[in-house]
């Protein structure tokens, strides 16, 4: 199973401004993962500076966050719910001064000395959306607190003690995981603030929803874009020699990236505020469309690619089963292209055994495009080429079909590598015992792990002692 065919392939022209939208190759990274090495220097450096630097900056920090928290508490009492008056209080707008002051003395003590901000932020009334991008670490927050906007943040964020007090201050758009009608509240409450003329504080959101390595910018969500109120695009550098800000799903954790920061002598960020996007009625009511095309835009001025990646696929590509897949699995892609093609991941899961009978009755027999289209029950299309030139592997336009239902099995269940094992065997093995030889593990093995080459005969000798050239489930 492998990639082929990486140049981008054109998508239909949009009457809304999408004609020059694409659908670019997959990053070459797994924008979910995070390697961190640090040289023999880097390390010392470390070293000397946890005994010296570090302790003093995370005290200075704290303190700043100490000082902080009486000035947010005093103006943050009263219903969250209230629309703030107009104009602010002279006593308000003294606090806001303070606690950007304050706020801004606790960054340059983590040693972001200067913080690079391009281009004009938008006014409340031009842009009630500002749509931040990449979203890579719990440093964004510098943003935040530079412009004090509002966010959409988790309900049990509120509780913690200092920061839950310094966030109400901001007035954030809170979404629960326990309430199931959230999702509604969340966007209705986002829709409310942005078409309130300017009245409540302007919204940050990302909306990649979850943090990358900045290599790509995945798929947007809609929330940002159901409004249909203009947006202003804002991106994030971290032109670092050494990137120790990213905070992703695989690689250092939280209190690493923290200590290690603290322990740079200089921390670089750049702020850049986009021209405001003002979408099209095509736009307004296609929020999905809305949404790309703002990503496109954010894209081009980072100059990075964007890809289809969503969060579901984080959790794909970081699923704890018994075989761990490999950082540069073609399965992301192919759970892209499910997705695409209209077909739902969770409902597919139902019908494995359905597809696994079918495909088992072809025997390891070869079928092309319209085959393939017919078997899916789809119709013939770009994005279906492309999750076929997936499964042709010499590029003479056949496909197996039970390599699709192996790769469709991981991505229906990722935690359970080893019922997509048995469900494989019952594919490739003989009618009689349900064995297998070695080019049918190694077939199964690279399909289930999505990599296109890999070596199983050391692994094979070793189930097969009794030296019968197959072995059974």
């Amino acid at each position: 199973m492998r990639l082929r065919g990486c140049g981008p392939r054109a998508a239909p022209a949009s009457s809304a401004g999408a004609g020059d939208a694409r659908r670019l190759a997959p990053p070459g990274r797994n924008p979910f993962v995070h390697e961190l090495r640090l040289s023999a220097l880097r390390k010392a450096q470390v070293a000397v500076m946890t005994l010296t630097l570090f302790p003093v900056r995370l005290l200075l920090a704290v303190l700043m966050m100490l000082l902080a928290w009486p000035l947010a508490l005093a103006a943050s009492l009263g219903s969250a719910e209230k629309e703030p008056e107009q104009p602010l209080a002279s006593w308000r707008r003294v606090v806001d001064f303070l606690l950007k002051a304050i706020m801004r003395t606790m960054w340059f003590a983590g040693g972001f000395h200067r913080v690079t901000v391009k281009g004009r932020q938008a006014l409340p009334t031009e842009a009630a959306i500002l749509t931040l991008a990449p979203h890579s670490s719990y440093f964004d927050a510098i943003p935040v607190t530079m412009t004090m906007s509002s966010i959409v943040m988790k309900a049990e964020s509120r509780d913690i003690p200092i920061w839950g007090t310094l966030i109400r201050y901001i007035r954030p758009v809170f979404v629960s995981r326990s309430d199931p009608d959230s999702r509604r509240k969340t966007v209705e409450e986002i829709k409310r603030r942005a078409q309130s003329s300017g009245k409540w504080p302007q919204i940050m959101i990302f909306p990649e929803g979850t943090c990358t390595n900045r290599t790509c910018l995945i798929t947007f969500k809609p929330g940002a874009f159901i409004p249909g109120v203009p947006v202003q695009p804002v991106v994030l550098r971290y032109p670092n020699k050494l990137d120790t800000i990213t905070w992703t799903w695989q690689g250092p954790g939280a209190l690493e990236i923290l200590w290690l920061t603290l322990c740079q002598f200089h921390n670089q960020v750049e702020i850049e505020f986009l021209p405001v996007y003002s979408p099209s009625e095509e736009e307004k009511r296609n929020p999905a469309l809305y949404a790309g095309n703002v990503r496109r835009v954010m894209a081009e001025a980072l100059g990075v690619s964007v890809t289809d990646y969503t969060f579901e696929d984080c959790q794909l590509a970081l699923a704890e089963g018994q075989l761990r897949l490999p950082a540069d699995t073609c399965l992301l892609e192919f759970a892209r292209l499910v997705r695409a093609l209209g077909l739902k991941p969770e409902k597919l899961e139902k019908e494995l055994d359905k597809y696994s009978e079918s495909a088992k009755m072809r025997r390891g027999e070869e079928i092309g495009v319209p085959e393939f289209a017919a078997y899916l029950g789809v119709p013939v299309s770009g994005v279906l080429e492309d999750m076929f030139s997936l499964f042709d592997e010499s590029g003479g336009g056949k496909m197996d079909l039970r390599e699709y239902v192996v790769a469709l099995s991981v991505v229906c269940r990722p935690a359970q590598t080893l019922d997509t094992v048995r469900l494989a065997f019952k594919m490739y093995g003989s009618p009689e015992d349900g064995s297998i030889d070695e080019d049918a593990l190694s077939c199964i093995l690279k399909t289930a792990l999505g990599v296109a080459e890999l070596s199983v005969t050391d692994l094979f000798r070793a189930i097969d002692e009794e030296e019968k050239g197959t072995i059974t489930f």
